[in-house]
């Protein structure tokens, strides 16, 4: 029997697909040329030494940064196009930030309710409900009406992904979502992040976390300098990978994971 992702991925088009991605900050040059695709119910995570243009990748995936050069295909439609509505396609793409990125005058229910509300003209009830569910589905539904400052910041982190999950997004992407996070409070975020994987949601992590990019993922991109360098399944970019700087980011990993 296939996996969600599995069913997923035998059908249709990409989700994302990105062609010849540039961009740049002044003179220095953090895109160069970068082509990839991800497609329906696939975990795509994206590994790489800081400064290798991960998080700018993500946030021009959804025109957070808008790219120099290049395009991206969403549904088949390319966001720098003029004539695209890019915050109604937005609107389907869910962003989790590394700090949280919440509403600290509102509560944790309103937080999640004020978009469906004001973009999509959900009705405020039906708002309601849908969020109880994705706080719950999080862990968090007694925490409802609790003030954002309260928390901790793994429930922060949960919220921030029960959020994004109540604009019913067709793609999420995670932007480094554990690295502001204390070490004892990372597996829960990741656990959410798993069981949404598991449910087949469509997803782009840049992640730190080795053990999720080999063990969730479908496939692991790893850059370096601004390029792609390597990207592959799990398994091969884990126990065989092709290119020196593959193997010398995850030389560590690798001895460990032979000792083990």
């Amino acid at each position: 029997m296939k996996s969600a992702n599995e069913e997923h991925a035998s059908t249709s088009e990409p989700v994302i697909k990105v062609e010849g991605l540039r961009k740049s900050f002044g003179s220095h040059v953090v895109l160069k040329d970068i082509d990839f695709t991800v497609m329906p119910g696939e975990v795509v995570t994206i590994i790489g030494a800081s400064g290798s243009g991960k998080s700018t990748l993500l946030r021009c995936i959804n025109l957070l940064e808008i790219p120099d050069a290049g395009h991206v295909w969403f549904h088949g439609k390319d966001l720098a196009a003029q004539h695209v509505d890019v915050n109604k396609l937005r609107e389907k793409i869910g962003m989790v930030f590394q700090g949280f990125n919440l509403f600290n005058n509102m509560n944790v229910l309103d937080n999640c309710t004020l978009a469906p509300v004001t973009l999509k003209k959900m009705d405020k009830a039906e708002a309601e409900s849908v969020a109880m569910g994705h706080l719950r589905s999080v862990g968090l539904e007694e925490f409802a009406k609790a003030d954002v400052n309260t928390l901790s910041g793994g429930q922060k982190q949960r919220v921030a992904i029960a959020r994004a999950l109540c604009m019913r997004p067709d793609l999420m992407l995670f932007d480094e979502p554990t690295s502001a996070l204390d070490p004892e409070i990372v597996g829960e975020v990741l656990g959410v992040m798993r069981d949404l994987a598991k449910d087949g949601m469509t997803m782009v992590v840049v992640t730190h976390e080795m053990d999720f990019a080999k063990n969730v993922s479908d496939k692991v991109v790893f850059m370096d300098q601004g390029v792609i360098a390597e990207e592959g399944s799990p398994k091969q970019m884990f126990t065989s990978p092709k290119h020196p700087r593959t193997r010398e980011f995850l030389s560590r990993y690798l001895e460990d994971t032979k000792e083990k």
